[in-house]
């Protein structure tokens, strides 16, 4: 059964959010708040995670399009091949922010995405998101959890979250209600901007 860990995102607690990143070294999946909808979320060089969130999802690892939450744009480099200054001035205006951008991958990509040639990127403007990854050291992929109720598409409530997610996931942050407003999608790998999906981000930030 899931631990039910209460973060505050004004101020999250270092000692809570190790306890978190704990269970993500250890290969455990957590569901956590972002600036957008609660995610799904594991350690980005953790194989068998990943493969728990594929199976969860019912799909295929190989054909999974997840996110990659990043603390800043610091850590771009790591996985994105080097990108132009229109590029960069796009994202330094939208990000941190509800945007999701899609950008050419590089080769140092873990060896579960080697196959893919473009990665998409999240730097949400949620401090507890940040402060897991910085604590870690590394991204973390991220999915929605969505809902199957047809007018509710996302959950809110981390304890509804909860109520539904105890027996999947190892840990559940209470990090407050969550917006049911998914990310504006851009694609940035092909020189020109190509909004693929207009969520919480304004697009005309390209």
């Amino acid at each position: 059964m899931a631990e039910f860990i209460k973060i505050y995102e004004e101020n999250p607690n270092p000692r809570e959010i190790e306890r978190v990143v704990e269970v993500l070294r250890k290969g455990g999946l957590v569901i956590y708040p972002t600036d957008t909808v609660y995610g799904l979320g594991c350690d980005i060089t953790n194989t068998k995670a990943l493969e728990r969130i594929a199976r969860i999802k019912g799909i295929k690892l190989a054909k999974a399009q997840w996110s990659f939450i990043c603390a800043g744009l610091s850590n771009l480099s790591d996985y994105v091949r080097q990108i132009d200054t229109a590029t960069f001035k796009i994202l330094k205006r939208a990000l941190p922010g509800p945007y999701t951008f899609i950008l050419p991958g590089n080769n140092n990509l873990p060896k579960d995405f080697k196959k893919k040639k473009t990665v998409g990127i999240r730097v949400p403007d949620n401090a507890i998101a940040r402060d897991l990854v910085e604590a870690l050291g590394n991204p973390i992929v991220s999915t929605s959890i969505r809902d199957e109720d047809e007018l509710l598409e996302y959950t809110t409530d981390p304890e509804l979250i909860y109520e539904k997610w105890e027996n999947l996931v190892d840990v559940v942050i209470d990090g407050g209600y969550g917006d049911n407003v998914a990310s504006t999608i851009i694609d940035l790998s092909g020189g020109e901007p190509v909004l693929i999906r207009e969520g919480k981000g304004n697009p005309s930030i390209i």
